[in-house]
């Protein structure tokens, strides 16, 4: 057996929940003002981004001494950045928003429960969907990067762990 594998901050610890800070906030949308939605994607994006340096700081050392160090730290970093952007941003935030949006107007058309009630209905419906959304984006973008960028720079599959 090899050494335990070092702790990543931002993919295995309570740091990653940043990450779905505006699936959260696409909840709440229809109860909260909409500075807070938006400040979600702020904390999301922090995340994205912060991730995505830390792994450029980690290929830098993993090839400090190689003559493409600087092209192996842009691939980490822009394939990290791409990634969290579109499976933990991007298509979460919009898929989380449309089930809120599609759940508030059928509960308006086939309840006659008052309007609190279906917003509140609403952002548990897009809370508990999220749990359930995740595998499949998070697959679908691998796949997605694996078909496009990362042919690009020759990444052999390479999936960030969800």
């Amino acid at each position: 057996m090899g050494p335990p594998a070092e702790t990543d901050l931002y993919r295995d610890t309570w740091v990653r929940y940043l990450g779905y800070a505006n699936e959260v906030g696409e909840s709440f949308r229809a109860i909260v003002p909409i500075s807070l939605v938006w400040a979600s994607y702020g904390v999301a994006t922090t995340y994205v981004t912060a991730d995505a340096i830390d792994k450029g700081k980690k290929a830098a050392v993993a090839h400090e001494h190689d003559v493409g160090k600087t092209t192996q730290v842009a691939v980490a970093v822009v394939d990290t950045f791409v990634w969290q952007a579109l499976a933990s941003v991007a298509i979460p935030g919009f898929t989380i928003n449309r089930i809120c949006a599609a759940s508030l107007y059928f509960l308006g058309t086939m309840t006659h429960w008052p309007l609190p009630i279906r917003k509140w209905m609403t952002t548990a419906i897009g809370l508990s969907a999220i749990p359930v959304i995740i595998k499949p984006i998070d697959r679908s973008v691998d796949f997605l990067m694996d078909s496009s960028l990362r042919k690009l720079y020759g990444a052999e599959e390479k999936h960030p762990p969800s």
